[in-house]
């Protein structure tokens, strides 16, 4: 999964544009303890994002870090050998905070880091469009706790082109019995610019 290489320019704007020999339909599986620890890694830097940004509110002396809460856009060149490109971006302000976190961590020019960010980024999306999802996770004041199923779901299954989850996919995939209880090891915080606790 490593040898992919990943090829990154820095825009004189701060754009940052990737080109990725793959379309975002082959982009490997990866663990479902390696989502959840994204996840983490995400919510903490999005937590730091917002505290960054309060102390902004309160102090005019702090300096402006926009880029540094929120991340530069990212532009991704998916540019598979026998099939058609495609290119994604990466400009929402919350994506664009959890993509920076991922970037932090792992390297969006690492095929694991790049793996890791769409598929978080498409767990965020389909939390927040496929109601029917509401059972497999649930928010309380300690966080998000999500049904193993759904994120060995996410873990595994194939992106679409757009590298988000099917939606008729992933009902297939979740069809099967699911565990009752959800497993308490999981991350505690929210989709996006706002973090529990």
């Amino acid at each position: 999964m490593s040898s992919t290489t990943i090829r990154m320019a820095r825009a004189p704007d701060g754009t940052l544009t990737y080109a990725v020999p793959l379309a975002p339909q082959a982009l490997p599986p990866v663990t479902p303890r390696a989502l959840l620890a994204a996840w983490d890694t995400a919510r903490d830097s999005v937590r730091l994002a917002e505290r960054q940004r309060h102390a902004a509110l309160v102090d005019p002396i702090w300096p402006d870090v926009s880029f540094s809460r929120w991340g530069p856009p990212r532009i991704l060149h998916f540019q598979p050998e026998d099939g058609e490109p495609t290119r994604l971006a990466i400009t929402d302000r919350d994506a664009g905070a959890w993509a920076d976190a991922i970037d932090s961590a792992h390297g969006l020019e690492s095929l694991v880091g790049m793996t890791l960010c769409l598929r978080l980024l498409a767990l965020v999306d389909a939390l927040s469009h496929m109601k029917w999802l509401a059972p497999l996770f649930s928010i309380s004041a300690r966080g998000i706790t999500f049904n193993p199923s759904l994120l060995a779901a996410a873990a595994t299954m194939s992106l679409d082109a757009g590298a988000r989850f099917d939606e008729g996919g992933l009902r297939r995939i979740l069809s099967r019995p699911l565990p009752s209880t959800p497993n308490p090891d999981q991350p505690k915080g929210l989709p996006g610019g706002r973090p529990t606790a």
